[in-house]
């Protein structure tokens, strides 16, 4: 086994650790954080296939655009406390 696929199998299991805690987060905060480590372990994963542009536009759009419009949906919504109060 080379060092690559070493690398490769370790950003896979990170990669998929941050999908399967995506699903089970509680908080949609925390959600959105292991989205976003996912994506960027996608975008290295293009890194290992020597696909750099793809891995740039990985980070740029989904890391930098989608990432950010989520978060920024987040906090702009207000969410109902137990009781009928809103926040």
């Amino acid at each position: 086994m080379s060092w690559i696929e070493v690398v490769f199998w370790f950003i896979a299991i990170i990669t998929l650790l941050s999908v399967i805690a995506m699903i089970r987060a509680k908080e949609i905060t925390h959600s959105v954080v292991y989205i976003a480590t996912a994506f960027l372990g996608i975008a290295a994963m293009f890194v290992l296939l020597n696909a750099e542009f793809l891995a740039i536009v990985q980070i740029l759009v989904y890391v930098g655009a989608i990432v950010v419009l989520i978060l920024f949906a987040i906090m702009l919504t207000k969410r109902e406390l137990p009781g009928g109060r809103k926040e």
